[in-house]
């Protein structure tokens, strides 16, 4: 083992990949023509499109013009213009019985919600005075309950009114000061 005529290994070339030839050659220009032709006929058909007028038509991928479902585009719309929560509150304007009981919903209508930050107030009248008494207790425990649907904050406050008033007559039975029935219900 001593210097004996042992020789280190060479590195052996790898074979070098052949030239393409004949058929193979004729497939590389076929592939390279076809490539260059592709897009020559893509910037032929955008320009043809841009002097129509048209720009890029739909095609068989979806993008933003095209056709959306009703309920989607109804939501987008809302959110939009910032519309979520007064549909939110009109969804619970027509969902009152499901929300506050049928007993209570037959005696007691939401009337309108006031939609400023610092407001937030939902509006409800009563038929009655007991009624609106009772509402008036249920009020913190209906607000939590509006504000778990709707989101926090969506609800501050429930303003119940008495029933309403019919219309104010003037004459001479009318004592000098009164407000009519507003006297009595307030």
């Amino acid at each position: 083992m001593s210097g004996t005529g042992e020789t280190s290994p060479q590195p052996v070339d790898k074979p070098a990949a052949p030239e393409p030839s004949g058929v193979d050659l004729a497939r590389v220009a076929l592939r390279a023509a076809k490539e260059q032709a592709r897009a020559r006929g893509a910037a032929a058909q955008e320009k043809k499109q841009a002097r129509r007028g048209g720009g890029l038509r739909s095609g068989a991928r979806s993008d933003g013009r095209d056709p959306m479902a009703l309920g989607s585009a109804i939501n987008r719309l809302l959110a939009e213009r910032g519309w979520e929560t007064p549909a939110a509150v009109g969804g619970v304007m027509g969902r009152w019985p499901q929300i506050v009981g049928e007993d209570l919903a037959k005696h007691c209508v939401p009337v309108k919600y006031e939609d400023e930050p610092d407001a937030r107030v939902l509006t409800v009248q009563c038929d009655s005075t007991a009624w609106a008494t009772q509402l008036r207790l249920l009020a913190p425990t209906l607000v939590a309950r509006l504000n778990e649907d709707l989101g926090h904050g969506t609800v501050r406050l429930i303003k119940v009114l008495g029933p309403g008033a019919g219309q104010r007559r003037y004459g001479p039975l009318r004592a000098p000061g009164s407000v009519g029935p507003g006297d009595t219900y307030g």
